[in-house]
């Protein structure tokens, strides 16, 4: 049974799991970071492909089946047991590039991405089940109602798609909404991890007062003067503002607290 603590749904259709193995487009000898395998419908997918699984479980209950797997895998499987919140993933993919493809649980499959795009461990590749409402979130276009910091810092780091919908009949048990896999590739602009900081700050201003004019919102780390030096309109709101205008408000406000440090 699936743990509603846990945020488990269960995908078990081998046509859907298969199909996301080939959007993942990882093949033999790539390593693979699956994070709730659950029962191991999508890991037996992934598997088929010839990569070399490694899965992170919080829930011992699948221990038995996933450790079945393991055996039967021939050595292309490992299984570890605990918190993908707290893994260093540097160390699961055993210092080479890896490429993360899972079915994310739903209480944790923000914090997680978010863990992804702006740690010090940068994945090959995500592909990645969500709640529908926060795939378009990752991949919303600004000006519409979905976009918001999410979006800024999936988009900043990574090219950022939906590329399939799953209906919620597909689960096991059925969530009471739909679901979509999103595709990131981190851009070989990523910015670096002190412009990151910087991107995270002013989103967080931005969109924690998204009804108000910049120099509003902004008006903790330097309001209208700080959106003017970022070549913004400070009357414009946030929803407006595209990810290389974030990018250019993350360096002004870097080079205004080195101008009073």
């Amino acid at each position: 049974m699936a743990k509603k603590s846990f945020g488990q749904h269960f995908l078990l259709d081998l046509n859907i799991t298969r199909k996301i193995a080939r959007l993942a487009e990882v093949g033999p000898g790539d390593v693979v970071i699956e994070v709730g395998p659950g029962p191991g419908g999508l890991t037996r997918a992934l598997l088929e492909t010839g990569a070399k699984v490694v899965a992170v479980e919080k829930d011992e209950r699948f221990r038995a089946l996933l450790e079945e797997l393991v055996e039967a895998s021939g050595g292309t499987m490992r299984l570890v047991l605990g918190d993908a919140l707290e893994a260093n993933e540097a160390e699961l993919a055993g210092g080479g590039p890896a490429h993360i493809v899972s079915n994310l649980p739903y209480n944790v499959g923000t914090p997680l991405l978010i863990k992804w795009l702006t740690g010090p461990w940068t994945p090959a590749s995500l592909t990645l089940m969500f709640q529908k409402e926060v795939a378009d979130r990752i991949a919303a276009a600004p000006g519409t109602s979905a976009y918001g910091r999410l979006a800024v810092i999936a988009q900043a780091t990574c090219e950022a798609r939906v590329v399939m919908d799953v209906p919620a009949r597909a689960f096991t048990p059925p969530p009471k909404i739909d679901s979509a896999v999103v595709r990131l590739l981190p851009r070989a602009d990523r910015p670096a991890p002190k412009r990151l900081d910087a991107l995270q700050a002013v989103t967080a201003a931005a969109f924690g007062q998204r009804r108000k004019m910049l120099r509003a919102s902004l008006k903790a780390l330097g309001g209208e003067p700080l959106a003017v030096a970022a070549g913004l309109d400070p009357q414009a709101r946030a929803e407006t503002v595209d990810v290389a205008g974030f990018l250019r408000l993350a360096d002004a406000w870097t080079t205004l607290r080195q101008g009073r440090g």
